[in-house]
């Protein structure tokens, strides 16, 4: 399964990469560019890309959109600053064609953090529940424990192989 992972730079989507892929935290730096892992998860091959969020490098996300069948957008729970800023990447890229067809999963991430926006809070602020054509589906998640990380793998594989 081509799995693509987006979102703000700081979001925690390397963190996220590595512990899925190593079972441990890495020390990340910004990520120009990406990184690509094969996760092995229940049978199931989940090749995750990981690419680059600062705004500067953002316009260079649709050129991993061919072939991709599951979108993880990654949000920083506890940085309300930058909130509106995530919903609007991701409605923009929601409207590429070339997205038409993939299911998103979005991680509420940094759950561990005392003043992070629950799920039902960032589900607002992105106005998920106006996407009316997509599949999708938000977790919580803790990168640095793993909370939530599976749970979202499976939720991903259960709705790609619905759809193939």
């Amino acid at each position: 399964m081509r799995i693509l992972m987006v979102g703000l730079d700081a979001a925690g989507k390397t963190t996220i990469l590595y512990k899925l892929k190593l079972g441990e935290i890495v020390t990340t730096i910004p990520t120009i560019g990406f990184n690509v892992e094969t996760v092995e998860y229940k049978n199931i091959s989940f090749t995750v890309w990981d690419v680059g969020g600062q705004d500067k490098i953002r316009p260079l996300w649709r050129h991993y959109f061919q072939n991709t069948q599951g979108l993880i957008f990654v949000v920083d729970s506890n940085d309300r600053d930058r909130v509106v800023e995530a919903r609007d990447e991701l409605h923009r890229m929601l409207n590429e064609d070339e997205l038409r067809d993939a299911v998103l999963l979005v991680f509420a991430n940094k759950q561990d953090l005392p003043n992070a926006m629950n799920a039902a809070e960032i589900t607002d602020k992105l106005g998920l529940h106006s996407l009316r054509q997509r599949h999708w589906y938000i977790q919580s998640t803790c990168a640095t424990s793993g909370e939530g990380l599976y749970e979202g793998l499976d939720w991903l594989s259960n709705n790609i192989a619905s759809k193939a």
